[in-house]
């Protein structure tokens, strides 16, 4: 080949050093690389162009590049949360507990702080049947109450009331008998347990009192008001149209007939003979030695421990343990009150002011005892 003639084809390649075919071996060619041996390092990547690898993707699609791991807090701040956490789980407990009790006191539970037998306690205090609020039927839903408690095997029943209707007084004495029909059944006297009052307490089989405890008054009373004089002076008239002689008997803006005195008068000692019949039974005496006091007459406990009323002197402490012994039971007693007498314990809790709650029903039942003198039958001491 000729370059320098003219009707020479120009070449299609680049004149050169021809690159060295594969396979061929000369002393012009350089040497072939060594393949990689087994367990040798990896040779460096070179100090120019790409990372060896795959390409990249594209902008705008595929899956990003992994980035740096978060780095973990300090140990600063570790202890920190630590504390922060415990302060709040322990406020969680507390709050959670305080739902608890909560909870048991709307089922009627009190909160058990001790590990002893459980003691039922019921109030009975105030006029019975009277006042305001007449607490006759609640007195009757804690006694159910008490005596469906399968884990309660005794109850004090703690009296301090003057008496008050006869039906109030009635209703509850039936319904404690059956209690003791169940349970082991204590009465505890307080200040007063008069009249009605009495009449509660001796359907219990044992009974607790103080020697200077205000009890007895077995007796029915009856007080009508008269003001015809007044409303004459005030020119008030008053009219009645009635179907027989007896139905206004008691009419206050009239006088009393001799009938109708006579009429009251028996169904006193009807009701005074209910009333005889209850307290012989309960204390198992004789009637005529119960009518040999049931003239109205006020005893004390010391008095009546002596005519058969009362069996045992003290306060009602001394009862709990009359009713622990009678049950059977051993250790600190453990006092149950049903829901509406859970003030106590909220007054260990929240000390004076649920005692000024409590300070204000009791004056509210004080002035409810004044309904009782109106016009019925009553066991009610005056």
């Amino acid at each position: 080949m000729n370059p320098s003639d003219p009707n020479e084809p120009l070449p299609t390649t680049p004149v050169g050093p021809q690159e060295p075919q594969p396979g061929a071996t000369g002393p012009g060619s350089p040497a072939r690389p060594e393949p990689p041996r087994w367990g040798a390092p990896p040779p460096p990547p070179p100090s120019w162009g790409p990372p060896p690898g795959p390409p990249p993707p594209p902008a705008g699609w595929g899956a990003p590049p992994p980035g740096m791991p978060p780095q973990p807090p300090p140990r600063r701040d570790r202890l920190a949360l630590g504390i922060v956490a415990f302060i709040f789980g322990g406020l969680f407990l507390v709050f959670f507990g305080f739902l608890l009790l909560a909870f048991g006191a709307v089922r009627g539970e009190s909160p058990r702080l001790g590990s002893g037998p459980r003691v039922g306690v019921i109030d009975v205090k105030g006029t019975i049947g009277g006042g305001e609020r007449d607490e006759t039927e609640d007195i009757l839903k804690r006694i159910r109450r008490f005596a469906e408690d399968g884990d309660l095997k005794a109850v004090v029943i703690r009296v301090d009331s003057p008496g008050g209707s006869v039906g109030a007084s009635q209703e509850i004495h039936d319904e404690v008998k059956r209690l003791a029909q169940k349970k082991v059944v204590v009465c505890s006297m307080g200040n007063l347990a008069a009249s009605g009052g009495l009449y509660v307490s001796v359907a219990c089989p044992k009974i607790v009192a103080n020697p200077g405890t205000l009890t007895g008054s077995i007796g029915v009373i009856s007080q009508f008001p008269n003001v015809k004089d007044l409303a004459e002076k005030l020119g008030v008239k008053v009219e009645t149209v009635k179907t027989g002689k007896l139905k206004d008997a008691g009419n206050p803006f009239r006088d009393m007939t001799p009938e109708d005195r006579a009429y009251w008068q028996g169904l006193v000692e009807n009701t005074l003979g209910q009333f005889v019949k209850a307290v012989a039974e309960g204390r198992k005496l004789d009637e005529a030695k119960v009518r040999a006091i049931a003239d109205g007459r006020v005893l004390t406990g010391a008095q009546a421990k002596e005519a058969g009323l009362v069996d045992q002197l003290g306060n009602f402490y001394d009862a709990v343990e009359l009713a622990k012994q009678e049950a059977k039971l051993s250790g600190e007693a453990v006092l149950v009150y049903p829901p509406d007498e859970h003030g106590r314990f909220l007054e260990q809790l929240m000390g004076g002011a649920a005692g000024a709650v409590a300070d204000a029903v009791a004056t509210r039942v004080a002035q409810g005892a004044a309904d009782a003198r109106q016009p019925g039958v009553y066991f009610l001491a005056r």
